[in-house]
């Protein structure tokens, strides 16, 4: 069979010439909504694994493993559905925000879950010692955590945060459920209009890939140069 890539369409909008825009277009949306949620994920993530090995705070402790808990046991569609149709009934101004705003906020607080399970788990298997030295230097909790447990902690987790990275990209397909424009809605609809799922659906896959090596790559550099001498986290954690 031959594949035929030469078919072209005016998008309903009239913005885009062909499908070849349009699929570069969708790319970006996938792009976007992967890098947004992938930094809330950071953020919220990182705070929410240090929190849960602070010690002498049980309840701040309880309270994290329960967000933990939470996030990872709601599948992930739920979750784009609750922030997309139901918090706008309790809270009348997120009907304004842009549609995409709740699949970044799912899929990063979703994603965060496993970055602060993650962390947590790269802060605990540290030697007690880095954080006696802290306190034999006369740091307070908050300077232990940023200048000795944190440093040494972010290097041991960033083989599972590898993994992360690329599953949010693949996550992002989520987006479909809520009309963005991404990659997977754009292959259902091109499918349809044209009848060519084979050509739409390798293009798309290509897309996908492409997307995952490249961010497999960047983290790979990024370990590279974060790595110390003697240091193998992929060995102590176990690499992904």
């Amino acid at each position: 069979m031959r594949l035929d890539w030469t078919f072209f369409a005016d998008d309903p909008g009239g913005q885009f010439s062909t499908y070849w825009a349009w699929l570069l277009s969708a790319w970006g949306w996938t792009l976007t909504v992967s890098v947004l949620s992938f930094v809330v994920a950071l953020i919220v993530g990182g705070v929410i694994g240090t929190l849960r090995t602070i010690p002498g705070r049980p309840t701040v402790v309880r309270l994290c493993d329960a967000y933990v808990e939470m996030f990872r046991d709601i599948p992930l569609l739920v979750q784009v559905f609750l922030w997309y149709h139901v918090a706008p009934a309790f809270v009348p101004p997120l009907k304004l925000v842009p549609s995409a705003a709740p699949v970044i906020v799912a899929l990063g607080l979703f994603t965060s879950a496993r970055i602060a399970e993650q962390l947590r788990a790269g802060i605990q298997a540290l030697p007690r010692g880095q954080r006696d030295a802290g306190k034999a230097l006369g740091f307070t909790t908050f300077q232990t955590y940023c200048y000795v447990i944190l440093p040494m902690a972010v290097r041991l987790i960033i083989p599972p945060l590898t993994s992360e990275s690329m599953n949010i990209v693949k996550n992002s397909s989520v987006a479909f459920a809520v009309s963005i424009p991404e990659l997977t809605m754009y292959a259902m609809q091109v499918q349809e209009e044209t009848s060519r799922g084979i050509e739409v659906y390798l293009a798309v896959t290509a897309l996908y890939a492409l997307s995952a090596f490249s961010i497999n790559r960047l983290m790979t550099m990024v370990e590279q140069r974060l790595r110390l001498p003697g240091f193998a986290p992929s060995r102590q954690l176990g690499g992904h």
